[in-house]
């Protein structure tokens, strides 16, 4: 049986610009494409997040067809959190053009009996304030990962670290954990950031795939070469979803599972950014997963010959 999935995130509502033209009001937020990566290896995922009264019913109903439960979902009078942001033409990069926090700007999470019995936590990229409040709540959970981003690094620091010297496991980008450590060098920054509590640290390079440094050493989930890239929102979000949702199936937390969820987690990221928001996650099926594992199998697959 598997383990049961809790994610703290953000539920918003994004406003998505660039080379494949506007694409405003779409289903976002960090706990959204988590929760959907992580519902196809678990049907045990409970999400925890707020939204306004202008929060579309539809994608709540998305959340409930994966078989997320959403009773941590918390719906109260005021506007959803909103993003706006316009990507480069070859999608290498954004600006961010606004956001509004909305009632997000009073989230306070608060976990049911169950939530707090969860095996698997994720920490959303949110204020390190909140990662500290849901880490009060849970009770002995298996592993603790977390995200976080260059705002809380840069404003937060204290309290972020706080938060790191009690999970097990850090997500962030190559730019992130270099600011984080305060180094250039991702092996030297790794090394740092391990020293301050979370002795597994993935480092997402986009696409040029994603590392992993923990006590076994270091590992390299590839990217997939592409023919469709249209929009890379969510893509770290929906890594994240797949990495904790392959541990859930695992009986034990092994570093060779955490090195297959690392490619579960590509493999994932992979589908996300073929669509926009979380269109392409909405209609995939196990095949489609398993046949993607075995490409990025494949792709790092080769012979050795004797020199």
């Amino acid at each position: 049986m598997s383990a049961r999935v809790l994610v703290v995130g953000s539920v918003a509502l994004d406003d998505i610009d660039g080379p494949f033209g506007r694409h405003p009001e779409v289903l976002g937020g960090s706990a959204s494409y988590f929760c959907v990566a992580a519902s196809y290896f678990t049907p045990q995922v409970s999400l925890v997040a707020v939204v306004g009264d202008d929060f579309p019913g539809a994608h709540v109903d998305l959340f409930a067809s994966r078989g997320v439960d959403c009773s941590g979902l918390e719906r109260v009078p005021g506007k959803t959190f909103r993003w706006r942001g316009r990507y480069t033409d070859d999608l290498t990069s954004r600006v961010t053009l606004d956001t509004q926090l909305g009632v997000f700007a009073d989230f306070r999470p608060r976990l049911s009996e169950g939530q707090r019995s969860a095996e698997l936590v994720f920490l959303g990229n949110i204020d390190p304030v909140l990662q500290l409040e849901v880490l009060e709540q849970v009770r002995r959970p298996r592993l603790v990962a977390c995200d976080t981003m260059n705002f809380w690094i840069g404003g937060k620091r204290a309290d972020l670290e706080k938060v790191l010297a009690r999970v097990d496991l850090l997500i962030v980008n190559d730019e992130e954990a270099r600011q984080l450590a305060g180094v250039h060098n991702l092996v030297r920054a790794a090394n740092v950031i391990r020293g301050m509590g979370a002795r597994t640290v993935v480092v997402k390079r986009g696409d040029s795939g994603a590392l992993l440094f923990h006590d076994s050493g270091v590992f390299a989930a590839p990217a997939l070469p592409l023919e469709e890239v249209r929009d890379p929102t969510g893509a770290g979000d929906t890594f994240g979803g797949g990495f904790m949702g392959s541990l859930a199936r695992e009986a034990e937390i092994t570093p060779a599972a955490i090195r297959r969820a690392m490619i579960y987690g590509s493999v994932m990221a992979s589908f996300s950014v073929e669509g926009f928001s979380l269109d392409r996650l909405r209609s995939l099926h196990p095949p489609d997963i398993s046949k993607r594992f075995a490409s990025f199998r494949d792709l790092t697959q080769f012979d050795d010959i004797s020199l």
